[in-house]
């Protein structure tokens, strides 16, 4: 038997972390259909990203069905990583998804970072983010054994530098969308005009919502690590639901009804490519 730890400032819900973990399997499964049903490889990030939240739950089903104060260690590390980096990877998505959009509106001239660089531009710095929040955690884990109480805390303090640089990044793509915007309602391409099936519009107000989605769990996780192991967010299972399981699965269930495969189709049809697309090929070439 491995050692026993109080890992959690509350007793989890077992019904809760079957459901979300029910849940995620089954966005995850559609959303590896879609993918490969319209190749569109770039969704691969997506894909890892729905399947991270599935085995984070999974663990957490696990935990909840131990003792009340005597969890072991192995499954807490791992839905506390995998639920709280599956987010960079749907981000990864959402920057593929505007390079795509811009490309396919032949619109490099109205975004702030051309299509073929958008999405290494943000990837990049999500990247950066998503190394510090995931070491960060591993070493912050360590808060629950006392003797490590030091090390934890600055692990902590790494992962919540991760999370402020991760959220002020994607502030700054959510700005990048709406000056695009703006730029393109109050002068069209050329090619979007004469293409009607270029709903690029409906393309935005879709990446608005899921970027909110984003934001939301971002600001939540946040003040989740600013507040550290004594504060009210991680004595709280319902705000953890509320704010990071609701807005993740609702992240994905919107992008399994406007799926970006959709995109993908047209960018093929108009005989285009995009860096995302390069993204996904660079991918399959190292499987």
């Amino acid at each position: 038997m491995g050692k026993k730890y109080p890992l959690f400032k509350y007793t989890p819900s077992l019904a809760a972390a079957v459901l979300f973990c029910i849940v995620f399997l089954i966005i995850s499964i559609l959303h590896l259909y879609q993918m490969i049903k319209k190749k569109t490889w770039f969704l691969i990030p997506l894909v890892i990203g729905g399947f991270f939240e599935f085995t984070g739950y999974a663990c957490r089903s696990a935990s909840a069905s131990q003792p009340k104060g005597e969890y072991t260690l192995m499954p807490f590390v791992v839905q506390n990583s995998y639920i709280l980096l599956a987010p960079a990877l749907f981000a990864a998505t959402i920057y593929m998804t505007l390079g795509r959009v811009i490309r396919l509106t032949d619109g490099d001239k109205y975004s702030i970072v051309g299509s073929r660089k958008l999405t290494w531009f943000f990837l990049g710095g999500d990247i950066f983010c998503f190394v510090m929040q995931g070491g960060g955690n591993l070493v912050a884990i360590g808060m629950r054994d006392p003797t490590k109480s030091s090390l934890a805390k600055a692990g902590n303090n790494i992962a919540l530098a991760g999370i402020i640089l991760q959220t002020i990044w994607f502030i700054f793509f959510v700005i990048g969308i709406a000056f695009f915007h703006k730029r393109m309602a109050e002068r069209p391409t050329a090619h979007a005009l004469s293409n009607p099936e270029i709903t690029w519009k409906k393309w935005l107000y879709v990446l608005y919502l899921v970027s909110g989605l984003v934001l939301v769990r971002s600001v939540f996780r946040l003040v989740e690590f600013a507040q550290g192991i004594e504060g009210a967010a991680q004595k709280s299972e319902a705000l953890f639901y509320v704010f990071d399981s609701v807005m993740m699965g609702v992240l994905l269930g919107v992008l399994n009804w406007q799926h970006p495969g959709e995109i993908g189709v047209l960018l093929r049809i108009h005989g285009l490519k995009s860096g995302g697309e390069q993204f996904g090929q660079g991918l399959r070439s190292l499987a």
